[in-house]
């Protein structure tokens, strides 16, 4: 016991904090990935991973809708009910984040590519192909959705997002802004290699508060405008349904996340990571 005592005090003290330097900020453009199969594996994995997350969801709301139809004497409180639309797609981006974060980085998202991209986690080609692969991907998965249940797709507005009846387009899009907001804060929080380095003793598995987080979004903001937060995601569901309201109001479905996205970005790498006092040189960082 003497012993075990003697070791421990010799051993040498535990430091919460570790030696950490930021990984260098991604090339503005970088001609040099369009030679890489890496590149490309990524773009196939954002496309893939984002016709699967619209499948599945459009298919749930869908479905949902169709064991509450009135016209069908359904019982009102039947189906999977808005809980199980929102874990719907929180769960299904908890899964496809952990499938895809090896590969392309799981953003599965446009909002998401643009706030890495502010904050020059990657190159602008890499941004804007990420975007067209996605919504390449949601696309293909709501044609998929229409091609195998066309009558109730149509019946049920395609799962496309639209204003609720009651809420001003000011309402809608601030609901927008807050909720990617969200989301995109909790990407960079649960994928900060300086946390990780940091607070190693508390594991983060990423993809987890990313899903959660997609998940409470969706509890709030289904009522308001069916939640959007994905631009991919709104866009699809619009191409492919291609009616009036699909497409009316479709513009605060990209502006809004696009906003949120920026905003959680700023905050993120300017307040909470210090970028700022490095700017300014003023203050000094003990983060």
């Amino acid at each position: 016991m003497a012993k075990d005592t003697e070791a421990a005090e010799q051993a040498p003290e535990y430091s919460a904090t570790k030696d950490y330097h930021d990984p260098p900020p991604a090339p503005l453009v970088d001609m040099e990935e369009l030679t890489k199969w890496s590149f490309y594996r990524a773009l196939i994995a954002e496309f893939i991973a984002t016709l699967l997350f619209l499948y599945i969801t459009v298919l749930t709301v869908i479905g949902y809708k169709s064991q509450t139809d009135p016209a069908k004497n359904a019982d009102e409180c039947g189906g999977v009910g808005i809980l199980g639309v929102a874990w719907a797609f929180g769960g299904m981006i908890f899964i496809l984040v952990y499938c895809t974060a090896g590969i392309s980085g799981g953003h599965i998202n446009p909002a998401v590519t643009f706030g890495l991209f502010l904050a020059r986690k990657v190159s602008l080609i890499r941004a804007v192909l990420y975007m067209v692969a996605q919504c390449a991907g949601a696309i293909c998965g709501v044609g998929l959705v229409k091609g195998f249940q066309k009558a109730y797709y149509v019946r049920y507005g395609g799962g496309a997002n639209e204003m609720s009846p009651g809420y001003s387009k000011g309402t809608g899009l601030g609901a927008e802004i807050i909720g990617t907001f969200v989301l995109v804060y909790t990407v960079f929080a649960a994928t900060d290699p300086k946390r990780n380095a940091r607070d190693s003793h508390v594991p983060v598995l990423a993809p987890l508060p990313i899903g959660f987080a997609v998940f409470m979004v969706h509890l709030a903001t289904i009522p308001i405008t069916g939640t959007g937060i994905n631009p991919a995601r709104s866009f699809g569901a619009a191409v492919i349904y291609n009616q009036e309201k699909a497409w009316h109001e479709h513009w605060i479905f990209w502006v809004g996340p696009f906003v949120g996205a920026a905003i959680a970005a700023f905050y993120h790498q300017y307040i909470l990571r210090g970028s700022a006092i490095k700017a300014f040189g003023s203050f000094k960082s003990t983060a």
